[in-house]
This record gives structure tokens, C-alpha cells and sequence, in this order.
């Protein structure tokens, strides 16, 4: 095992009826609250109203940004941090999944800072803090709700760009699994896609001794797996929609990849350029992307892809090398991503091969991406070829 400094800071409330210590909660941290959600399905399925409520009892000032997009925009955050300097909030409250999350962070973090909160994805060092954060959840997917990251768009450069500081952990995040049974089942498909990814990257890796985090991950994919169909078939499942809330956390709270040696880290930024350029959901771009970058690194690793073909999907070995085992799991994964319904091409997302080069060329703008393989331009282009 391989030396590591973790400290997550992050603060978890977890269950059924969690939401109601909201107002509570934030006026322990605040006084004057900067609200922030989506694109309005709180306001459809009331909890909006019932967490304006709980602040209002709290007798807590509340101003709002609303309208926060999948692949959130800088422009939105820019609107954020004006509010909180002009009207000197002391207090986010981001109510939503990852982009909302994510949006907040930052928001929390430029509220402090002097210049353009774009310039904390050129250098992370510039974020100085943040004011207080707090976070309800409503899909479960990205993990910001107990990490430190968050990825941003700049739709005038065609960025999308994630930045990392320990400043982004969020103060609080109340984790209520009823405030997803609302959510469409595409967007749980994607949430789903996106913490099975978040493990792959810190799985499939040419670490050696990594026994425990190896045994922690397959468990949580055999258990995302497991509980899918549950939270498809019915999505007010409690035990279901909890248990795959939980698993989204799990996935990317950084313990997993501050133990087992940092991560691969290849896919998710080759699909950041797809759905800057395309904007299609992040589940489905890494649908689409992992199985072939699986497929172009399989020979280094054959060895980790035939564990993971035997421990996670149970196929047996049957006389397989470590390379044919390890492709029948590959195989089998993106049979499994079809099944649940997400897409397996760029051509099902309605991606052409007309900008496969300039995205390659977006993709490694700052520099070669990979530990397994390092990949540079042409090796990025081909994997998006294999992925028509």
C-alpha cells in the first residue's frame, strides 16, 4: 500500500425525514441564506416549499438562484457570487445533484474571492475558502455531496473543467433517499452510470497491494448492480433508493482513491469535452466512453479486468486467459449499461465523427491523460472512433 493523507470534513445527516432539520441546521451556520436549485422539480413536488419553510421558522433571510442547468454554467455562478457580495450572504444552501452542488461550491468559495471564480479550474490554489455549504441531495450520482471537486462549463471557451480544493468539502449535506422518488428514471440511469465510472477510475489501475480498496470497490459495484433494478422497477423503494443514495457517496468521498493510489482518472475527462461540445448527459457520455477505453488499455492490465470479470459479474473462468476474461467482463458491462437504458455509441447520443479530432485535441489541452496508459491525442481520437 502506497502512503496517504485523508480528512474528510464533511458532515453527514442521512435517513428518511432528515430534510425537516434543514432550517435548523443552517441557522446554526447563518443568518442571511443564498438558496439554490435547478431548474424547478422542487417547486413541482413540494420541496421547495417545505424547506422555505423551515428556514422561515428559523427566521433566516433567504435569497434565491434558481435555474441551475445539467453541466452547470459559470455565468450561473457569477450570478451567485454577486448576490452573496452584495447582499453579504453568509450561507449557501444547494438544493439538487451535482450541478447544483457543484454550482454551490463554488458560489461559496467566490463569495470570498476578489476576482473571477472561473480562475479556480485554471489554478485551485487561488480558491481561499468559502462561506458555510450547506446541501440537500435529491440525486444521487456525483458524490459532491462529501468531496471536494466540482466541474463547471464555460460555454464562451466550450470548457468543461473540474478544479479540487479541500476549501469544497461542504460544511453539511442532509441525505434524505424520499427526495429522489421523483426522479425521472433517465436521470437515475445517469446518476447510476456516473457512481459505477467514479469507481471504475479508481479501480482499474496498475497499482500494486491494493487488496482492501480492490474488495471495498467490487463491493460497491456488485451492490449498485444488485439494486439497480430495484429503484427502475419502483422508485419510491426506500431500502432501494437509500442504499444507491449511499452508494453514490461512497463512491467518491476520495477514501477509496486517497488508499488504492489516487485513480485512473482518463474517462471522465474525455467525456467533459463531450457534453461541453454536445452537452449531453455526463452518465451517458461515460456509458458511451468506458467500455472502449476499457477495450484499449485491456492489455496492460489483463490481470485487474479478469479479476473484476470474475469477482463482480461472476463469470467463470472456464479455461480463459486473463485477456479473454477480462474482455467478457468488459462485454458484459456495457451489455449491463444497455440493459438499464443507457447509450453505448456517440451515434445513439447523436454524435458524428465530424469533431472526433478537435475534441481529441480539447481532451489532453493540458497535457497527456492516464496512469494505466498514458494516452495523448491520436490515442484519445481512436477511442472515440472505437466508440461510434
Amino acid at each position: 500500500m502506497r502512503n496517504f493523507d485523508y480528512c474528510n470534513p464533511t458532515r453527514i445527516i442521512f435517513g428518511k425525514g432528515e430534510t425537516d432539520r434543514v432550517g435548523k441546521e443552517c441557522q446554526k451556520l447563518g443568518k442571511k441564506v443564498l438558496f439554490i436549485y435547478g431548474g424547478g422539480s422542487i417547486k413541482q413536488n413540494g420541496l421547495y416549499d417545505r424547506i422555505m419553510k423551515h428556514l422561515q421558522e428559523e427566521k433566516l433571510v433567504v435569497y434565491e438562484l434558481g435555474g441551475v442547468k445539467p453541466n452547470p454554467r459559470i455565468d450561473k455562478v457569477r450570478e451567485g457570487v454577486a448576490i452573496c457580495k452584495k447582499e453579504k450572504i453568509d450561507l449557501v444552501l444547494a438544493v439538487g445533484g451535482g450541478s447544483v452542488l457543484d454550482t454551490g461550491k463554488i458560489v461559496a468559495a467566490g463569495a470570498i474571492y476578489p476576482g473571477d471564480p472561473w480562475d479556480f479550474f485554471i489554478d485551485e490554489h487561488k480558491i481561499p475558502g468559502k462561506i458555510p455549504l450547506v446541501t440537500v441531495l435529491t440525486l444521487a450520482a456525483t458524490g459532491s455531496e462529501m468531496n471536494h471537486n466540482a466541474v463547471i462549463t464555460n460555454e464562451e471557451t466550450l470548457e468543461k473543467l473540474g478544479t479540487h480544493n479541500p476549501h469544497l468539502y461542504p460544511t453539511l449535506s442532509i441525505l434524505d433517499p424520499e427526495n429522489t422518488y421523483t426522479v425521472p428514471r433517465d436521470q437515475t440511469v445517469n446518476g447510476i452510470v456516473d457512481m459505477m465510472a467514479h469507481v471504475f477510475e479508481q479501480y482499474f489501475h496498475p497499482f500494486p497491494e491494493t487488496p482492501l480498496q480492490d474488495r471495498w470497490a467490487e463491493g460497491l459495484m456488485k451492490t449498485i448492480i444488485e439494486y439497480t433494478p430495484r429503484v427502475l422497477q419502483n422508485p419510491t423503494d426506500y431500502d432501494g433508493r437509500a442504499v444507491i443514495m449511499w452508494c453514490g457517496t461512497m463512491a467518491l468521498n476520495h477514501l477509496l482513491e486517497e488508499a488504492g493510489g489516487g485513480g485512473e482518472w482518463t474517462c471522465h475527462p474525455i467525456e467533459h469535452v463531450l457534453s461541453a461540445v454536445y452537452d449531453i448527459p455526463h452518465g451517458a457520455g461515460l456509458a458511451i466512453i468506458f467500455p472502449q477505453w476499457m477495450k484499449y488499455v485491456l492489455d496492460v492490465i489483463p490481470h485487474k479486468f479478469a479479476q473484476f470479470a470474475e469477482r463482480v459479474w461472476e463469470i467463470p473462468r472456464a479455461n480463459k486467459s486473463d485477456q479473454e476474461l477480462g474482455l467478457a467482463g468488459i462485454e458484459r458491462t456495457r451489455e449491463w449499461f444497455r440493459e438499464i437504458g443507457a447509450p453505448t455509441t456517440l451515434r445513439e447520443a447523436g454524435i458524428g465523427e465530424e469533431k472526433l479530432t478537435e475534441m481529441a485535441r480539447m481532451a489532453v489541452k493540458s497535457g497527456n491523460l492516464g496512469v494505466t496508459k498514458v494516452l495523448d491525442e491520436k490515442d484519445v481520437e481512436e477511442i472515440l472512433r472505437m466508440s461510434l
